[in-house]
């Protein structure tokens, strides 16, 4: 197959070519990380592949991605950006390898492995019928992130003593007339007399299991690795289905003192000087000239920098060499670095000239917001002019999607050693940061109805993190549903819907950072993309105090009133698996990529109380 023609691509980051024995196409960078990383299936033209693990992928040229503190919190020693390689030098890209391996032929309905219908070089076509051939629209997988091709064989032989697959000498046939919308309509047969069978039945969770068909712990996106004992039940999916592959990243602003000065100076260089002494790290200063566009800053400093990395790092030691092991550590290493940023957003820290580049620009707005603090309870507005956030690839789920109560089990590997890097990118944008007055906060979280309304929440999430953590001897994880996180949730989700109509910017160009700890009531609403909508000033211009007070009064005026109600408020359990009460699509949930929270964990009554109580809305006042 001829290589796939360029695709149109977005300002920021470059497209990097996937390839497996040839040229396959090519997805941009943040595709590698968001939606087609590591495990994930990618349809190209009438094939489908699987990309491989990183530790396949030649980084030789892959540039480093710095972010100090995420990296050490997930205790990797660095990110880097996917490769792109150079075509002119015939270089590497990212590794994929064919899946499914089932194919089938539309015109002679044979469904056998991809090799068998000995298809021309570079094309999937039936050497008989010269049809191009269609890969199979079902797999099988586990919790555990094990994939494998659907058993057709073993489905169409049930109930016979035909154990191994091919037992029978005869030839499977895949139909699908159309003649219906449901799976009746796709049926198998075997040559051998086998009665025909449909598909029918396939999805549901024991339908495997009851057949006899277990996991056979495959990871086939990792070169070389051995299949792995597994006792999970397996589920037939489809091949397109978003429950074949969920991304676990974590993401971390850069804040001072590593946004700026000498700390990001050194950090492009630390991971090379990091083992070295004081004598080498100055004569490298001096001949690679590390410091020629720095001339305020000297060799001792960048000295002084390394050595004050290295006692982070061995304090953090400990911690990270037992990330991902328990879920409790997971969460302490994002609660970590939340505390970070909220300490930052919460002190100005203006543009400085003797600074160098900055990333992190946050400024107190130039009016007062006397008006918002009195109205609407807000203590402090901040305009972050100027910000960076780093997204890395951890590892994957399958079939259901992540949760705090995932045990190391459920963490898919994105290579078959321990990784020293992960895959990683960074974007740039604007936003504005708001925190609510923690006294007002407290006194109202702590009246019956909220307390009521986040207990409901907050025992539908535990049963739910009971439910998957059964298989596990660790403790349950705590809910985060509290009457403070789902207020501050879901006050983020009708800003980004208001700010999306008044601003003109797509919902799906703004995100949500949530800081609702006891001693934490912030959110973070921002563009950080990278395309035209990640920094244009728009954002930054609706934190002045007198637009933001008429936003939040539209806002809350919006949310009083849902095209579902009075269903949507009158609800006991809406959303996925009956996390949200009042919460619908019709009014307050966003787009996947703005939510950080999966839309769950949302209430308007918390903001605007009920039609009977409407004195339980934090903004009823």
């Amino acid at each position: 197959m001829s290589p796939a023609p360029p695709r149109t691509r977005r300002r920021g980051l470059p497209a990097t070519p996937v390839r497996s024995a040839r040229r396959l196409g090519e997805v941009r960078r943040a595709q590698l990380i968001t939606t087609y990383g590591v495990g994930a299936m990618i349809a190209v033209e009438n094939e489908s592949f699987l990309v491989r693990g990183i530790d396949s992928w030649d980084i030789s040229e892959a540039p480093l991605v710095l972010e100090p503190r995420l990296a050490r919190r997930l205790g990797v020693r660095a990110f880097r950006l996917p490769p792109a390689p150079d075509p002119d030098k015939a270089t590497d890209g990212v590794r994929a390898v064919r899946f499914p391996v089932m194919y089938s032929c539309p015109e002679c309905r044979l469904l056998q492995p991809f090799r068998r219908f000995n298809s021309p070089a570079g094309r999937a076509e039936c050497s008989t019928c010269q049809e191009s051939l269609v890969p199979s629209r079902f797999v099988m997988a586990c919790t555990r992130g094990h994939l494998e091709d659907f058993p057709f064989w073993k489905w169409v032989h049930r109930g016979t003593q035909r154990t191994e697959a091919g037992g029978c000498g005869g030839e499977l046939r895949f139909h699908a007339d159309g003649s219906t919308a449901s799976l009746r309509a796709v049926r198998i047969s075997c040559s051998c007399g086998a009665e025909e069978v449909s598909m029918e039945g396939a999805f549901r969770r024991q339908a495997l299991k009851d057949l006899g068909i277990r996991c056979g712990g495959r990871r086939p996106w990792l070169k070389d690795a051995p299949a792995e004992s597994c006792e999970e039940p397996p589920r037939t999916l489809q091949r397109g289905s978003s429950s074949v592959w969920f991304p676990v990243m974590h993401s971390a602003l850069s804040i001072p003192p590593w946004s700026e000065g000498i700390d990001k100076i050194t950090a492009r260089v630390y991971d090379k000087l990091k083992d070295e002494d004081a004598a080498f790290i100055r004569r490298y200063v001096q001949v690679e000239n590390v410091l020629k566009h720095h001339p305020q800053y000297t060799p001792d400093e960048v000295v002084a920098c390394i050595e004050r990395w290295r006692t982070q790092e061995a304090v953090s030691r400990d911690e990270t060499a037992v990330l991902g092991e328990t879920g409790a550590c997971e969460e302490d290493a994002r609660a970590e670095l939340y505390r970070g940023e909220y300490d930052s957003l919460c002190k100005p820290h203006p543009e400085r000239t003797d600074a160098g580049e900055q990333d992190f620009v946050c400024e107190a707005p130039d009016a007062p917001i006397d008006l918002l603090r009195e109205a609407h309870g807000l203590e402090q507005v901040m305009l972050l002019k100027r910000l960076r956030e780093v997204r890395a690839l951890q590892s994957f789920r399958r079939v259901e999607e992540p949760s705090p109560a995932d045990g190391p089990y459920r963490r898919a590997p994105i290579s078959l050693a321990k990784p020293e890097w992960f895959p990683a990118f960074e974007v740039s944008g604007e936003g504005v940061f708001l925190r609510l007055d923690n006294d007002r906060l407290r006194a109202w979280e702590e009246q019956p109805g909220p307390l009521a309304r986040g207990r409901r929440i907050r025992n539908n999430h535990e049963a739910l993190l009971r439910e998957r953590n059964a298989s596990s001897d660790k403790p349950v994880p705590e809910s985060r549903a509290t009457p403070r996180f789902v207020l501050l949730h879901t006050l983020a989700h009708i800003l980004i819907n208001e700010w999306s109509l008044d601003g003109g910017y797509p919902a799906a160009a703004l995100r949500e950072r949530l800081y609702a700890e006891e001693d934490m009531a912030g959110i973070l609403i921002y563009t950080a993309t990278s395309d035209s909508a990640g920094s244009l000033g728009g954002i930054v211009a609706q934190g002045d105090p007198r637009r933001l007070d008429a936003t939040l009064r539209s806002a809350l005026h919006r949310a009083r009133w849902c095209s579902n109600d009075p269903l949507c408020m009158e609800s006991e359990a809406s959303g996925a698996d009956g996390l949200n009460l009042a919460a619908c699509h019709a009014c307050v949930l966003l787009p996947e990529t703005s939510c950080e929270n999966n839309n769950i964990l949302l209430d308007r009554a918390t903001l605007i109380g009920t039609p009977d109580l409407s004195a339980l809305g934090f903004f009823s006042r």
